[in-house]
């Protein structure tokens, strides 16, 4: 891989498949810029899970033990109805006796992640804040990128890491209606830095059609709202009070404590609203561009896959490229060889997650739920 050394690769988006991606072309001997439209890396966000073969990706990447000392532990799911009573839980430490998810699965909160990361690649990548991509021009042996503040590069790859709504896909590939699918479904996090529940706790209500939930872990609680709809929504993915307006349109006189929620949610400066939706390609590689994490392959968050996703891809990516030494047209061909059952598999489980333990759509099968009370990885 010595060729490499003064090939120079732009990774766009600086958050957790960005930095992967900077990680692993890196140590394969790129000189790596990473490129982000805001003024710092992407740290806000629910915690995410590294599991399954991401996992392993992370032992390779060196990060698995510190994520291991960082790790959230959930020890309580309750079903809750509108008088606050739970009507059935399910203990998830190990004397309860309950199937327990691999010991290897870690849940992390984004922004330690993300900083394990950035502490690795500081010294050794660049990074631009506060800039984008806005044009591609690809030629013979290489491609030249043109960048939002008139500036210009040449580089060998652009690999597109900038989440769902993909600028570097809406460049290269054409418009996201193409490629999203919706799940006519939508959600909004909620990340308040207080605990509403006891800590290392999950509650769920459902009503048909929509769902909350609280997840409380180190002094903070996510709350989540979501709701089927058969309407697509339209909305500005940057007006934040549209999205909250929504939120609160769809989930006013709602019981359990929901009144007291959308308060938090009108107060808060940690907001995040989108579909659910699942990206769909029938190439995540075109030319000298390859995508990578939700760019290329959302499953949504339905599916709590979205990090391992954005590991397992860089890695795999990396993998394709080191094989067939920096060859990327043989390497852009395995790796969506190699990843796409992985990614389908996803996605399958994503849509059924999403109807049987997010937004359920009958009175019976919450309640059907509500007394199994399974643990989602069953």
């Amino acid at each position: 891989m010595e060729k490499l050394k003064e090939k120079k690769v732009l990774v766009s988006g600086a958050s957790m498949a960005g930095l992967s991606t900077a990680y692993w072309m890196n140590k394969l001997g790129y000189k790596v810029t990473v490129v982000e439209i805001a003024n710092q890396p992407r740290v806000a966000g629910a915690a995410v899970d590294i599991k399954g073969p991401a996992a392993d990706a992370a032992k390779r990447m060196g990060i698995f033990e510190q994520m291991q000392s960082d790790r959230l532990h959930l020890e309580m799911i309750e079903f809750k109805n509108a008088d606050d009573i739970t009507e059935s839980s399910v203990s998830l430490t190990k004397k309860a006796g309950v199937a327990l998810p691999p010991d290897d699965d870690i849940e992390i909160e984004r922004d330690k992640f993300v900083n394990i990361l950035l502490e690795r690649l500081k010294n050794e990548v660049e990074f631009i804040f506060d800039n984008s991509i806005s044009a591609l021009n690809e030629r013979k042996d290489n491609i030249e990128v043109s960048f939002k503040d008139g500036s210009l590069g040449t580089y060998e790859l652009v690999l597109g890491c900038d989440g769902v709504h993909s600028g570097v896909r809406k460049i290269w590939f054409g418009n996201e209606t193409k490629y999203a699918h919706s799940l006519k479904a939508y959600f909004s996090n909620t990340i308040v830095n207080k605990l509403l529940i006891k800590q290392k706790t999950m509650q769920m209500y459902n009503i048909p059609n929509k769902g909350v939930m609280l997840n409380a872990y180190n002094n903070k609680t996510d709350i989540i709202f979501c709701f089927n709809t058969e309407k697509e929504i339209f909305y500005d993915y940057r007006d934040v009070e549209q999205q909250k307006k929504i939120i609160l349109e769809q989930f006013e006189g709602l019981s359990w404590r929901t009144s007291e929620l959308l308060e938090e949610v009108k107060n808060s400066k940690s907001f995040f609203f989108d579909q659910f939706c699942q990206i769909k390609m029938p190439s995540w590689t075109k030319g000298r561009v390859a995508l990578v994490g939700d760019a290329g392959y959302c499953a949504s968050p339905a599916a709590g896959m979205g990090a391992s996703l954005a590991v397992y891809g860089a890695t795999t990516l990396a993998d394709a490229l080191k094989k067939h030494n920096g060859n990327f047209e043989l390497a852009f061909q395995d790796y969506n060889k190699n990843l796409r059952p992985f990614i389908e598999e996803v996605q399958a489980t994503a849509e059924l997650n999403l109807r049987e333990n997010y937004i359920i759509r009958t009175e019976e099968e919450i309640c059907k739920r509500n007394i199994q009370a399974t643990p989602f990885w069953l």
